[in-house]
């Protein structure tokens, strides 16, 4: 059973407890009020050009999952949720080309 268990964690080569946390960006549509900013604890909440930008740290798939379902519950439209940091980068080598000299 053990091994069973450690078969159907793996994913892609790692165990749910090897899932690094990420720093991850949403926009959601409209410019959300200082009064909603507990509803995404721990996330830095500004407005830019009518929208209103949420970044911060993401343990895991669960949290982010978490965020999401939060911005569906309070009706809000989302318009990106994009993963910030080269982590992906670092470890697929898919950097792009530097500027020639």
């Amino acid at each position: 059973m053990k091994d069973r268990c450690s078969r159907e964690r793996a994913v892609r080569g790692a165990t749910l407890g090897d899932v690094p946390d990420r720093n991850y960006r949403l926009v959601v549509e409209g410019e959300l009020s200082d009064y909603l900013e507990p509803a995404f604890h721990g996330m830095r909440l500004s407005r830019a050009e009518g929208n209103t930008v949420l970044m911060g740290n993401v343990r895991d798939q669960a949290e982010l999952q978490g965020l999401l379902h939060r911005v569906s519950d309070l009706g809000l439209t989302l318009l990106e949720a994009k993963a910030i940091d080269d982590r992906d980068e670092r470890r697929t080598g898919d950097r792009p080309p530097k500027a020639e000299r």
